[in-house]
C-alpha cells in the first residue's frame, strides 16, 4: 500500500458540515462539527479505496490541492488533505499458521487471504 493524500473540501451543510472529494465522486463525509467531518473524512476515504479496489475500479490520482478551482455555489469552510492508503497489487507470501485455527478461519470465511488481510487491518488500525 501506499500512503497519498486527497484534496477535500469542507461546506456548510445545513446544521452541520459535509466533506467532499473532488477526485473521488460520491467519497463523502458530515459531521455536526467541522472536527467531526474533517475525522470522518479519512475512515470515508479509506473505505472508499478499498471498496474501489476491490471491485476493480480504477483509482485516480490525488490532484494538487492548489489546483481545485472554488465553486462559487458552494458554501466552503474548509479545505484539507486527506491521508489513505492507496491498495497495492497483490503479493503472494507463504505463512505458517495452527490446522485448528485455519480450520476455523475457513468455516466463516470464504476467502482465506482476505480474511487474514481484513484481519491485520483491523489490527494495525486499532494499534494507530
Amino acid at each position: 500500500m501506499a500512503t497519498v493524500h486527497y484534496p477535500a473540501i469542507i461546506e456548510r451543510a445545513g446544521q452541520g458540515y459535509s466533506v467532499f472529494f473532488p477526485d473521488l465522486p460520491g467519497c463523502t463525509s458530515a459531521g455536526g462539527t467541522i472536527q467531526d467531518a474533517a475525522l470522518g473524512a479519512e475512515e470515508a476515504l479509506s473505505g472508499h479505496l478499498a471498496v474501489s479496489a476491490e471491485e476493480g475500479d480504477a483509482i485516480p490520482a490525488p490532484s494538487d490541492l492548489d489546483t481545485i478551482e472554488h465553486d462559487p455555489e458552494v458554501d466552503e469552510v474548509a479545505r484539507l488533505l486527506v491521508r489513505g492508503e492507496r491498495p497495492g497489487r497483490a503479493v503472494r507470501v507463504q505463512v505458517s499458521i495452527d490446522e485448528g485455527l485455519l480450520a476455523r478461519i475457513d468455516r466463516i470465511a470464504k476467502n482465506r487471504s482476505g480474511f487474514l488481510a481484513e484481519a491485520a487491518r483491523a489490527k494495525l488500525a486499532a494499534m494507530a
